[in-house]
């Protein structure tokens, strides 16, 4: 380099700010007079209490008497860049949603604090008070209201203020201005009277800051407080594995705007069948219906034709859709409270299963019914993946394609039938599509199956077209049948079940829909 000054250095403009270079403010005191005046007076109206105020009370009074006198920090999180300078759509934690009541993309930055307090004096008879922090509502003679890409109202449209939160939620309702004193008060070492502080990690990465500069000031042992925070985040995880009434219903608004969704589907199959990028027309079918009745997808969506479908998380969705092939798609729509659905159907794109695609898919099937017999309150977890695995080793050394018996394959020491089936079969579901995947493994996978719970039954076989393990019949062949399914004392109910699963269900249903001529 020379002595001669660096084009870059002659600029007056920050660098954090040229993310904007396209957007010319006014910057003028006219322009700012004007702008803050003429507005019509906002709506003062305070919204009546949500629905879900009450479940969510009740979530933290849980949480409350398992963390006694200690203080609880539960971020929303922060906005995140797409490109540049525009974001994408803001989702809080599930932990934050299922504490607060909160979906869509409300608060990004809002952090929930549960502050210790005498025993009996807590909200709704806890040992905690809950203030919910969070950006407030600039006003329209703010600067702010207009020259905030991110927050402010002229950009983003209006926010719901401090006391309208509060109405909503029966929550007390702060300024995030004041959020790092809230955090940083008395922190200490608990065995000389400091305040113990547990926090979800690596959510927010400056509410991490915040907590942990202050415990580094007080003496405490960072080694420690992650041990601490882990246990929170597992609490935190633990305590949606039983779903109350509002949520078993929010999972069954998400299902039934899934099954609209499939319908979508076949509806879309003439075109898909026509286009270079047949798995896109899928997708976007669905993907349209999910932002019309529901926030979003609950997950990227499987649109998997042909041999794609042996690929268990085929996301690219570039293929085509061939007459012949099997369409696996593995879908799910987001409710607007964040509650998702996940639904798998494998379909025949001209309408009709083949022989061995009909005799697959029987297999999967009659696998998934077996694990539907053991979802039942006192049975364990496990056991749904135990009793499909039996379905499908049989069927495989019925078909002679295992290279020992079944009950070898089944041993801990075989496992061979795991080449063409080697996911689990069920995962708990709610706000996550994985829900509840920070729980303990006893409470989890050795778990004991309660009323309320849900989750999923999705076995499946992945035959693939590069298997020489198998027939040259059955290569470039998966198929996957995923049904959302609730515990109760009665049994198993499959939330799902407006979709139809049989073979013959399926062609008849399909056959009701389109023809794969597109007449």
């Amino acid at each position: 380099m020379n002595d001669e000054q660096h084009p870059s250095e002659s600029s007056a403009q920050p660098l954090t700010d040229r993310v904007n270079n396209r957007s010319q403010r006014p910057a003028s005191d006219a322009f700012k007079s004007f702008m803050a005046s003429s507005w019509a007076p906002a709506d003062t109206e305070l919204p009546g209490r949500a629905e879900v105020a009450d479940h969510a009370a009740r979530r933290r009074r849980a949480i409350s008497e398992a963390f006694q006198g200690e203080r609880l920090v539960i971020p929303a999180g922060p906005l995140k860049v797409r490109s540049n300078d525009t974001d994408y759509r803001f989702r809080p934690h599930s932990a934050f949603a299922h504490l607060t009541g909160l979906g869509l993309d409300h608060e990004p930055d809002a952090v929930l604090v549960l502050e210790p307090t005498a025993q009996g004096l807590g909200d709704d008879g806890g040992h905690h008070h809950a203030t919910l922090y969070f950006r407030p509502l600039a006003g329209r003679d703010t600067e702010q209201f207009y020259a905030s890409a991110r927050y402010g109202e002229f950009w983003i449209g209006a926010r719901p203020t401090l006391a309208e939160f509060e109405a909503l939620l029966g929550l007390e309702t702060a300024d995030l201005a004041g959020l790092e004193v809230a955090l940083t008060k008395d922190v200490g070492v608990t065995a000389i009277g400091g305040l113990s502080v547990r926090l979800v990690r690596e959510v927010d990465l400056n509410v991490d800051a915040l907590v942990d500069t202050s415990r580094i000031n007080t003496g405490v042992d960072l080694e420690q407080a992650d041990a601490l925070d882990a246990v929170l985040t597992e609490a935190l995880s633990e305590l949606r594995l039983v779903k109350d009434s509002w949520e078993v219903e929010q999972l069954k608004a998400a299902v039934a705007a899934t099954v609209n969704g499939f319908h979508d589907i076949v509806k879309a199959l003439p075109r898909a069948i026509s286009h270079p990028r047949g798995e896109r027309v899928v997708e976007g079918a669905f993907a349209a219906r999910a932002r019309e009745e529901g926030n979003d997808l609950g997950y990227d969506t499987i649109a998997a034709s042909g041999n794609n479908a042996t690929v268990l998380h085929w996301i690219r969705n570039n293929g085509r859709v061939h007459p012949g092939e099997l369409l696996l798609v593995d879908a799910g729509v987001e409710a607007d409270s964040l509650y998702t659905a996940d639904i798998t159907r494998t379909l025949p794109v001209d309408g009709t299963y083949t022989d061995i695609q009909r005799k697959i898919y029987q297999a999967v099937l009659d696998a998934a019914d077996a694990a539907f017999e053991v979802a039942v309150p006192g049975r364990r977890f496990r056991e749904l993946h135990a009793e499909a695995m039996k379905v499908l080793a049989a069927r495989l050394e019925e078909w002679g394609l295992l290279p020992v018996a079944a009950e070898v394959a089944l041993t801990e020491e075989g496992q061979h039938h795991r080449r063409w089936m080697p996911h689990g079969t069920s995962h708990h579901l709610g706000l996550d599509v994985h829900d509840c995947a920070q729980a303990r493994r006893d409470l989890y996978l050795d778990g004991v199956l309660t009323e309320s719970m849900v989750f999923t039954i999705e076995p499946g076989l992945y035959f693939k077209a590069e298997d020489l393990a198998v027939p040259e019949e059955y290569r470039g062949i998966g198929v996957r049948i995923e049904d959302d399914v609730l515990v109760t004392a009665d049994g198993p109910v499959n939330l799902s079940a407006a979709l139809p699963r049989t073979p013959e269900d399926v062609e008849s249903w399909m056959a009701g829909i389109y023809s794969p001529s597109g007449e």
